[in-house]
């Protein structure tokens, strides 16, 4: 096979920063998704339907004026979220969700919950309103060793809180592990879960191996091969509506990345769909990649899928070094590394 046509995909999980290291990065976005579910953890974090709207208004102006990327705007669940906030955002035609950030989990995280009870009216006011949840699905206590975090939180935070709000509509997002797999495949169809590029081509001994890679480093981490990511490539590639395309692409800058205590976050933006395209054909199943990146989504979201048509390229290139971010570098996901498929323009 030479080339690969899909229906246009979209992201449903996005971090794209602000000001000029946004503007940065979001063109590589637009050129290949029709949507994207943005993320709300900026500093300060979106909280209000006023904020997210300018963020998105920030968003389209950096867009070129020829694209017709559509920027889905989130709303930050914290303690204080409010039932009217959650109204606010149901009747808000650019608002898709709210996003639940554990306190402490990961960048920009330090206003997330400290405890589910506290959001509760929060939580009972978007299951009957049909706002999605989107998870970040670790608990956070020092004492619990870091590859087990997402495991434990489907335990004893996740599985409570849909037997309170049984109707709610949730997105574990990122998901990294066979326990979360198989949560999400037993659960009924208000469930769904996004996947990245980097868990399905990567795992611990890429971040690991022949010393620390920062680039690698990403939260929920990186796991073991067996049995997590081969559980996540097999979810991805099943045609399982349940699970689709969700990069989690977050651009730092290189020095950020490179010191002491590097930041958590795997720029994969440069060519998300050339490297989704590459894990599904080393699984042998690219004929299931147009349904895990341009359908179940916008089935799951409750939005018409895209029209447009993409074509993939078998036509290997390698990707560069790095790309300009802001003032100074990001370095991409397969930095200096060959893909096989490319985006024809």
């Amino acid at each position: 096979m030479k080339h690969l046509k899909l229906t246009k995909p979209d992201d449903w999980h996005l971090h794209l920063r602000q000001g000029k290291a946004m503007s940065s990065v979001v063109g590589m976005t637009a050129r290949q998704m029709g949507r994207a579910i943005v993320m709300p953890n900026l500093s300060p974090p979106v909280k209000t339907v006023k904020q997210a709207l300018d963020y998105r208004r920030e968003i389209v102006s950096a867009l070129p004026k020829s694209s017709d990327f559509n920027p889905l705007m989130t709303l930050y669940l914290t303690d204080n979220t409010t039932r009217q906030d959650i109204i606010n955002a149901s009747i808000e035609e650019h608002v898709y969700a709210v996003k639940l950030y554990p306190a402490g989990a990961t960048t920009n995280s330090e206003s997330g919950v400290t405890n589910l009870s506290n959001v509760y009216l929060a939580l009972e006011q978007m299951q009957k309103e049909g706002v999605p949840l989107l998870v970040h699905g670790e608990v956070t206590q020092d004492d619990i060793d870091i590859f087990d975090r997402e495991a434990i939180f489907i335990e004893t935070v996740l599985m409570p809180l849909l037997a309170k709000f049984p109707e709610l509509k949730v997105v574990l997002e990122h998901i990294t592990t066979k326990d979360s797999v198989d949560f999400v495949s037993s659960s009924q169809s208000n469930i769904g879960a996004t996947i990245t590029a980097h868990h399905l081509l990567a795992n611990r001994n890429h971040m690991l191996v022949g010393g620390i890679k920062p680039h690698y480093y990403c939260l929920p981490v990186l796991k073991r091969k067996a049995p997590h990511q081969d559980a996540l490539i097999a979810a991805a590639t099943s045609g399982s509506p349940k699970f689709f395309l969700g990069t989690d692409s977050a651009p730092h800058y290189q020095n950020e990345k490179e010191s002491a205590c590097g930041c958590a976050g795997i720029f994969s933006a440069h060519a998300a769909i050339e490297l989704y395209a590459d894990a599904f054909e080393k699984a042998n199943k690219l004929d299931m990649l147009e349904g895990f990146a341009s359908k179940y989504g916008a089935d799951f979201y409750g939005l018409k899928r895209n029209t447009e048509i993409i074509t993939l390229e078998k036509r290997p290139w390698t990707v560069p070094k790095s790309y300009s971010f802001s003032d100074s570098k990001v370095i991409p996901f397969f930095a200096e590394e060959r893909l096989s498929w490319r985006l024809v323009p």
